[in-house]
């Protein structure tokens, strides 16, 4: 199976540290709380792009830094690796080292699943997290949330 079926076009993802969400994320936490929290949004960090060549792109973030391995897991298993990569520069605190899969099905349709990550994933500012390991479809343009800022944004171009 592949990314692209005859006649259509790429998916892309775009990676971007999204204010709007950072601040949903804050409210909620700080709800019935007396301390406020930090304020660790990233300002001035560049999106990027990725192309979804693959039929199964993991979301996550390499090495443990606390743990003394950056840049890969323990043993630094390349197919341990996510394809999507969030391990910074910043690292954004609330992402798991596998926290979302993208899945492609025929006829050119995507899927995203929460891989049972620590903090949830949430699809277009929804305040419900997604059900884990429960395939939820994609529409181009729709925004996948994980962590404290980090937003993907699916298209089909």
């Amino acid at each position: 199976m592949s990314d692209e079926a005859p006649g259509s076009g790429s998916w892309v993802v775009t990676i971007w540290a999204d204010r709007d969400y950072h601040d949903l994320v804050r409210a909620r936490e700080t709800a019935g709380t007396t301390t406020p929290l930090a304020d660790d949004f990233p300002s001035g960090l560049a999106p990027r792009e990725v192309v979804l060549r693959a039929d199964e792109v993991r979301v996550g973030r390499a090495g443990d830094p606390a743990g003394g391995h950056h840049g890969g897991h323990p043993g630094g298993h390349p197919a341990d690796l996510p394809e999507i990569d969030l391990s910074g520069p910043p690292r954004d605190p609330g992402v798991s080292h596998l926290h979302a899969v993208l899945l492609a099905l025929p006829r050119d349709r995507w899927v995203v699943i929460d891989a049972g990550s620590t903090n949830g994933t949430t699809l277009n500012y929804a305040e419900e997290a997604l059900t884990p390991d429960t395939p939820v479809p994609l529409q181009s343009g729709d925004r996948i949330h994980v962590g404290a800022w980090t937003t993907l944004t699916v298209e089909r171009r």
